[in-house]
């Protein structure tokens, strides 16, 4: 039994894009999608907009995506107008219906760092065990601890 390799052409990026390729659905898809999110977005108020992003359609039913549940009870109460608007444009015209969804979206936060300090008398009994231990690892190791004092170069 032998493997071959098979041998493909490789396609261009405009052939697989451009619609008849692969992905060319799926790039009108999110053009459509994208487009979809503009026009609702222009069509509401500022403090409401910013929270709406519109998810996916299938199956005549558009999912819009906001970020918290106050936004969420507004725009239920407005389907109505937001079905209205969205069958505006000529490749909404079908849909029959949205779905909401929250998913909050939680910015990166740096982890808050606690600057560690270190009292003079601390740091006099770290440099005493240091004194008296024998084991020169932990010897090195009491006397850097002990050199984290803010006045440590100071008190011997």
């Amino acid at each position: 039994m032998s493997i071959k390799a098979k041998r493909f052409r490789a396609q261009s990026i405009h052939h697989l894009i451009d619609g008849s390729g692969e992905l060319g659905s799926v790039v009108r898809m999110a053009k459509l999608l994208e487009r979809a999110q503009q026009h609702l977005r222009s069509s509401l108020p500022s403090e409401v907009a910013e929270h709406l992003y519109v998810g996916g359609y299938r199956e005549g039913a558009l999912t819009l995506i906001t970020d918290g549940a106050v936004w969420l009870t507004w725009l239920r109460y407005e389907r109505q107008r937001l079905l209205t608007l969205l069958r505006q444009l000529p490749e909404f015209e079908a849909v029959l219906t949205l779905e909401f969804k929250v998913r909050p979206v939680h910015p990166l936060k740096a982890p808050v760092t606690q600057a560690r300090t270190l009292s003079s008398e601390a740091a006099h009994h770290l440099k005493a065990c240091a004194e008296d231990t024998d084991d020169p690892r932990l010897k090195k190791a009491l006397a850097r601890l002990a050199a984290h004092a803010p006045d440590a170069s100071r008190s011997s």
